[in-house]
């Protein structure tokens, strides 16, 4: 297993496959892990920040920023799922093509097209992938990447963040309340980047099973997490995921929803990469 022995707290580059410049950094010492973030979040605010103060602990914890967010190019080519898998060979080129791999919500998809695709990885894990596979939750528009590209275009990038807050379910006063916080100014300032997580999710957000055989190559153990707060379409989205992984397991986790926690994950964590 790829192991790190030496913090790295200043930003790092690896270039992508098109010359994208990736940004990450690496805290703690261990083996590799590579953390990848789901929908507006970036290293700095999202899935790694939560993971990093426990995981750190005994794991060099690699966060990198997805293209056109944070620190990281917007792309040197068009934007295409393979782009985006390209993007994490790169950072797997450094943490080691062993290293083990967490994915939440959409950054859990790009996991999964990585796996499907032959990328070597470790144990992967993976937060709620937002797949819709029946109709406990009406199919989400297959339109909503060109909509929100439109508004992103016509600089109303608050109003495409509000259109993904109501899609994802937030009430609308959750909406109004985030408005008037700093991390408003933050989200709408990666809001261009939205149309590529729809691109990853849409096709599996139509109230349909997970097409056959999509997953049946994928050799890795993989572990699915889905919080025990979470909605019913959510719980059967993950189950219907570690049922078309040749090695998926499914855990629930008491009290959670859709925001990973640390307190809550890292210990499921650890257990499923020591069995």
């Amino acid at each position: 297993m790829s192991t790190v022995t030496a913090t790295t707290t200043s930003t790092r580059f690896v270039t992508s496959a098109d010359g994208t410049r990736i940004a990450y950094d690496v805290t703690g010492t261990g083996p590799a892990v590579v953390v990848v973030e789901g929908a507006l979040c970036q290293r700095s605010m999202g899935t790694a920040k939560s993971l990093i103060p426990l995981l750190s602990r005994d794991h060099a914890v690699f966060a990198y920023d997805r293209r056109g967010r944070g620190e990281s190019g917007p792309g040197s080519t068009a934007y295409t799922v393979e782009r985006e898998v390209e993007d994490l060979v790169a950072v797997l080129e450094v943490a080691g093509p062993d290293a083990l791999v967490v994915g939440a919500s959409s950054g859990a998809v790009l996991v999964l097209e990585a796996l499907q695709a032959g990328v070597a990885t470790g144990k992967v894990a993976l937060y709620e992938a937002p797949f819709i596979v029946d109709d406990t939750h009406a199919p989400n528009d297959p339109d909503l990447g060109s909509r929100t590209q439109v508004l992103v275009e016509a600089g109303k990038r608050g109003e495409a963040v509000q259109l993904f807050m109501r899609t994802v379910g937030v009430p609308a006063f959750g909406v109004v309340m985030m408005r008037l916080m700093p991390v408003w100014k933050k989200l709408c300032g990666v809001a261009h980047t939205l149309p590529n997580d729809y691109a990853l999710v849409l096709e599996h957000q139509q109230g349909e099973p997970l097409p056959d055989g999509w997953l049946s190559e994928v050799g890795v153990p993989v572990l699915v997490i889905v919080g025990g707060k979470s909605p019913e379409y959510m719980k059967n989205g993950q189950a219907a995921l570690a049922a078309a992984l040749p090695h998926g397991t499914l855990v629930e986790l008491p009290g959670q929803t859709h925001m990973v926690k640390g307190k809550a994950t890292v210990p499921a964590l650890r257990e499923f990469w020591a069995g």
